[in-house]
This record gives structure tokens, C-alpha cells and sequence, in this order.
């Protein structure tokens, strides 16, 4: 019999796993969907990019609604607006206008989704397990990740969005048939329960600490390595490498690694608190581990032609960085247990940047270097490691609200 803890865990992290894959459709899809609607390329990106415009703008608003209307029935509203505007592609997608406006609405419900998660693992698991809960939820993610991109090119592309939208509605009726949430006078009762229970915290507040900017600059870092892998690995690998249609499917190596990893640094990094080590020094070395270790393999992944070199070195970047999962991502649970659903909203939107910007600034680096890809990497190592640097020098452990 699960634990309610575990029972969150497992919940939760098959959200994100549904989160994830239902991401990753479109840009797979809209290959066929081009081919039959004949959309132009500026038509591709307006419903490509759409989502970040959703995704950007619903991040606070799911950390703050889950504090006042409770976690359950944000993460609830989240779901169902993120399957809902998946399933009803089909039936938008002969009005790129339409089908652009849903990807929008994709995003509002997967932006309130993280968040709100955020809260509920704050409230809901107790420290000395903390790390392991979202290391699974990360690694749910990636997993999600790996699955739609190897079974949505096996079908039509209605399908793609039928099949996983409909995984939403069923996961909605599960949650809240298993899911329980207890809720004092103005907030969710918390399981392990803060020094300084302080509701009232002004805005200003959560851009005014320097342990704040260290997790929201890591995040930040972490996602500039992440999101030029996830937007170019195809790419590079084809054009650079020599690389075929049979072996683009190497590209889900780097997801699984990182799935395998996250959860592994999870245990290990609980194992360590139970082991006495101060949890500060444990988000240090997760972290360091997280963004050190992936700005170094990227410099080798740079350096070889090798095919299958290539993609050890970059399945061990991506599954290193899974270590963060253990690190800042965790320690936002401890920095502001009372507002860790905004204060990850804050910094992933603040990581989605370079979602939007990495794409236009490496296509720029790699054309004005005559076709090498070598300042993109040196670029990204840089971020990671000035990332590290903030981290290890102004982080903290201690409740700051």
C-alpha cells in the first residue's frame, strides 16, 4: 500500500510526464500538418512559438492560485486546460489562426502546472525526501519526453493528439478520486512544518535576496545548456555528424539518461541529509554537479566527429544535468516553503528565456562562423559554469520567507 507521500510523488510526476509529452507533439506533428494544409513558414512559427507566449505569462499566477485556491484544484484546472487544448487540435488545425490561439491556451495550462506542483511538494513531502520527489518528477518528464517522440511518428497525426490529450482526462479523474488536501483557515497544512509560518510577504520581496538570485540565475543556466540541445541536437547531428533518419532516434538517449540519472541523484542526495551532511551543502553539490559537469562534456561533445562519441558525450550532459532536479530545483522547498509555487514561477519564467532566444542567437553564432558550432557550446560551458560560481558563493539553506 503507497504512502500519501508516495501517492503524491507518483501523481504528480505522472502530471509532468503528460506535461512533457504533450510539449513536444506540435514540432513533430506540424511536419504532416504542413504537407496538408500548405502552411507557409512564418504560419510554422507563429504556431511553434505560440506556446512560450501561454507558458511565460500563466507561471505566477499558478504559484500564487495554488497558495490562495489550494494545490489540488489548480493542478486540476491545469490538466485539464492543457489536454483539452491538446485533444481539440484536429478540429482547430483548418484555421492556423485557431490552432495558434489553442498552442496558446497549451501553454497557460502547462505553465500553471509546474508551480503548483511546486507548492503542493513544499506542503505535501517532508525534507528528508524531498530530493527523491523531484528528481522522479523530473525524470517523469524526460521519460514523457522520450515516449511522443518515439511513438508519435508511428501515427496519424490526429491521433498524436487524441491519444495523449486523452491521458489528461483520465490522470484528472484519478487525482481527484486518490488525491486528499488539507487546508487550515488561509492555506494548505503543511507535513513538515516551516520555522516561520509568514503569509504576508510583499512582491518586492521575492527579487530582493541573493539566495533567490542564485537558484532563479542557475535555473537560467541550466536551461540555456538544456534548451540548445532539445532545439539543435537533430540539427547538428544531421548537418555536423553524418547522421541519418535511422540514426536520429539516438536523439531519446539523452532523455533517458537524464529520467535514469534524476533519480539516482534523488536517493543519493536524500541518502547524504540522512547521513548528517547540512542540506546547504547538499543543493551545493547536486548543483555543481548539475551545471559544471554539463558545461565540460559539452566542450568534449564539441570537440569529436565521432557519431557514437557524440552521443555518449551529450547523453552524459543531459543526464548530469538532472542533478539540478536535487539541487536549486529542491531548494526552493526550503528557501521559501511558505511561497515555493512563486518563487519557481518567477525563476521558470525566467529559464524560459533562453527557450525563445538560444534558437535566433545560435543560428546567428553558427552562420557568422562560417558553419562551426564550437562558440555555441563555448558560450553554453561559460553559462554553466558562471551559473556554478553564483550558485556555490550566494546560496542558502535557510528560510528567507
Amino acid at each position: 500500500m503507497l504512502t500519501k507521500t508516495s501517492k503524491t510523488i507518483a501523481l504528480c510526476s505522472i502530471a509532468n510526464f503528460i506535461n512533457s509529452a504533450d510539449r513536444v507533439i506540435m514540432p513533430i506533428a506540424i511536419v504532416p500538418m504542413t504537407d496538408e494544409f500548405k502552411w507557409g513558414l512564418h504560419g510554422q512559427g507563429w504556431v511553434l512559438s505560440s506556446f512560450a507566449i501561454g507558458y511565460m505569462s500563466s507561471q505566477v499566477v499558478g504559484g500564487s492560485g495554488a497558495k490562495k485556491y489550494g494545490g489540488k484544484l489548480i493542478l486540476t484546472i491545469a490538466v485539464l486546460l492543457w489536454s483539452m487544448s491538446t485533444f481539440l487540435v484536429p478540429f482547430f488545425s483548418h484555421s492556423i489562426w485557431a490552432l495558434t490561439l489553442s498552442r496558446i491556451f497549451l501553454g497557460l495550462g502547462e505553465g500553471l502546472g509546474l508551480p503548483t506542483i511546486f507548492h503542493i511538494f513544499s506542503h505535501a513531502i517532508p525534507g528528508e525526501e524531498r530530493s527523491r520527489a523531484f528528481g522522479y518528477l523530473v525524470a517523469c518528464g524526460s521519460i514523457g519526453q522520450t515516449v511522443a517522440a518515439l511513438v508519435c511518428p508511428h501515427l496519424p497525426w490526429q491521433w498524436m493528439f487524441y491519444s495523449f490529450g486523452s491521458l489528461g482526462f483520465i490522470w484528472v479523474l484519478i487525482w481527484t478520486m486518490l488525491y486528499t488536501e488539507n487546508r487550515g483557515a488561509y492555506d494548505e497544512e503543511f507535513v513538515d512544518p516551516p520555522k516561520v509560518n509568514n503569509t504576508n510577504v510583499r512582491w518586492s520581496e521575492f527579487i530582493c535576496h541573493w539566495p533567490l538570485w542564485s537558484i532563479y540565475i542557475a535555473h537560467f543556466c541550466m536551461n540555456w545548456s538544456n534548451y540548445i540541445i532539445m532545439q539543435w541536437l537533430p540539427t547538428y547531428m544531421t548537418r555536423n555528424l553524418g547522421a541519418n533518419k535511422s540514426h536520429i532516434m539516438f536523439t531519446a538517449v539523452p532523455y533517458v539518461m537524464n529520467s535514469l540519472i534524476g533519480v539516482v541523484a534523488g536517493h543519493f542526495a536524500d541518502a547524504l541529509i540522512g547521513h548528517k551532511w547540512t542540506v546547504l551543502s547538499v543543493r551545493r553539490l547536486m548543483t555543481s554537479i548539475g551545471l559544471l559537469g554539463p558545461g565540460l562534456f559539452m566542450l568534449f561533445f564539441s570537440a569529436v566527429n565521432n557519431l557514437p562519441l557524440a552521443v555518449i558525450f551529450v547523453s552524459i550532459a543531459l543526464g548530469l544535468s538532472a542533478c539540478n532536479s536535487s539541487g536549486h530545483l529542491s531548494n526552493h522547498a526550503e528557501i521559501a516553503p511558505n511561497h515555493a509555487g512563486i518563487t519557481f514561477a518567477i525563476s521558470n519564467t525566467l529559464a524560459t528565456i533562453p527557450g525563445i532566444t538560444c534558437g535566433p542567437l545560435t543560428a546567428e553564432l553558427v552562420i557568422q562562423s562560417h558553419g562551426r558550432w564550437f562558440p555555441v557550446f563555448i558560450i553554453a560551458a561559460g553559462v554553466n559554469f558562471v551559473g556554478a560560481i553564483i550558485y556555490l558563493s550566494q546560496s542558502a539553506a535557510s528560510q528567507l520567507l
